[in-house]
């Protein structure tokens, strides 16, 4: 893996469909300091939980024909509003923090997810992105895949 070099204060988003961690480098370039700044977990019941219904039916116009309703995948639109209420904060946190830099690590599902949703003050400051589940590893281990060992 290659090095990602996070400048001084400079922030990391890691996350996934149900976990996140906002982190900011307190070290620098060459020595990457990650800094706990805020974290936040979500249920993440079970998909058959969110939802047990049998998917509906719709009758045609014309004749007896009948065809299902496509399922609606809740466990997928329940990971998708964490993602955005997760860019929300960070947005605020960026904001507050005047923060010039951001590097977003998380699987490549998540990524599609966030890449989608966006806002634009958070767009231009993306600067790296890194498709990798880096979630439930402890920040010096984190640290280490930022350094490419």
């Amino acid at each position: 893996m290659d090095r990602i070099d996070i400048p001084r204060r400079g922030f990391v988003l890691v996350c996934d469909g149900a976990r996140a961690m906002i982190l900011q480098n307190e070290g620098d370039a060459e020595l990457v300091n990650l800094k706990l700044v805020d974290a936040f977990n979500q249920e993440d019941p079970m998909a058959h939980t969110l939802g047990t219904d049998r998917p509906g039916r719709v009758h045609q116009s014309h004749g007896a024909a009948r065809s299902a309703v496509e399922i609606v995948d809740l466990h997928d639109e329940a990971e998708t509003a964490f993602l955005k209420r997760i860019l929300g904060e960070l947005e605020g946190v960026l904001r507050e923090r005047q923060g010039r830099y951001l590097a977003v690590i998380a699987p490549a599902r998540a990524l599609g997810v966030l890449r989608e949703h966006y806002p634009t003050q958070l767009r231009h400051l993306v600067k790296h992105e890194l498709a990798k589940d880096l979630v439930q590893l402890p920040i010096s281990q984190i640290e280490r895949h930022l350094a490419g060992g």
